[in-house]
């Protein structure tokens, strides 16, 4: 049975230990909650660091390279199997009732249809690797929250005032994408990419109780319809339970 000799060894099969910050600066205190672990939950670690299977792909594989910037209690988590990497879209819905859309606010509630976060925070133990940003917009019947929900959120090459605004990204107060234009979300016509879904070529890693901040800027909102409604989405891998 492989024990703690073993560590060293597993650089040699693949870049997990290193990811998990067993090389780094937290590498000792991982290290030492492997060896107060039972023999049979720590080889059952091990192996799973040792087993490479199929090369991570995607987002999955991105977030595999920001392994060393996650906080220590996640690292740790991951190592003992308590949490785990899925794919998520983080999302919020808000109405184009001015020209500046806040897309995530700290009085923001969870609510199924509207957002899945609450206070534009990532709960506690979570963090998202953002891959990529999706942009949609849709005119409800009216304003109450079941038209909301069954709109139809199309591309916003059907809102040219949309189209022609600009948004940016920020985490912490730091700059993920600064001011773009959404012409980046032009996607209707391109039959390999997501509806308006913009690529990060840099993505960016977000830890859990730290304000998220989506902002829409448009110069006009000539022509766009009363009840027209605004999809974000933060598309990525999460740690979760």
């Amino acid at each position: 049975m492989l024990g703690l000799d073993g560590l060293a060894a597993i650089e040699e099969y693949n870049n997990q230990g290193a990811l998990l910050g067993l090389d780094g600066p937290e590498g000792d205190e991982i290290i030492g909650e492997l060896r107060r672990m039972n023999p049979l939950k720590r080889q059952r670690t091990i192996n799973k660091l040792s087993n490479t299977g199929a090369p991570s792909k995607g987002s999955r594989a991105e977030m595999e390279k920001f392994f060393a910037e996650l906080p220590a209690s996640i690292k740790e988590a991951l190592v003992k199997g308590d949490l785990r990497l899925a794919d998520t879209c983080i999302y919020s819905i808000k109405p184009v009732n001015s020209k500046t859309i806040k897309m995530w606010e700290t009085q923001d509630d969870k609510e199924v249809g509207l957002r899945n976060i609450s206070n534009a925070k990532l709960p506690k133990n979570q963090a998202l690797l953002v891959s990529g940003v999706i942009l949609l917009a849709g005119t409800a019947a009216d304003s109450t929250k079941d038209k909301i929900i069954a709109a139809e959120y199309k591309g916003l090459e059907n809102f040219p005032a949309l189209l022609n605004g600009e948004f940016n990204l920020k985490y912490n107060k730091k700059q993920i994408v600064p001011e773009t234009s959404n012409y980046v979300f032009r996607t209707q016509n391109y039959n390999y990419v997501p509806l308006g879904y913009y690529k990060l070529s840099n993505p960016r890693l977000i830890v859990d109780d730290v304000l998220i901040e989506l902002t829409i800027d448009l110069g006009s909102t000539d022509g766009v319809p009363a009840n027209t409604y605004i999809y974000a989405g933060l598309h990525g891998t999460i740690t979760t339970p």
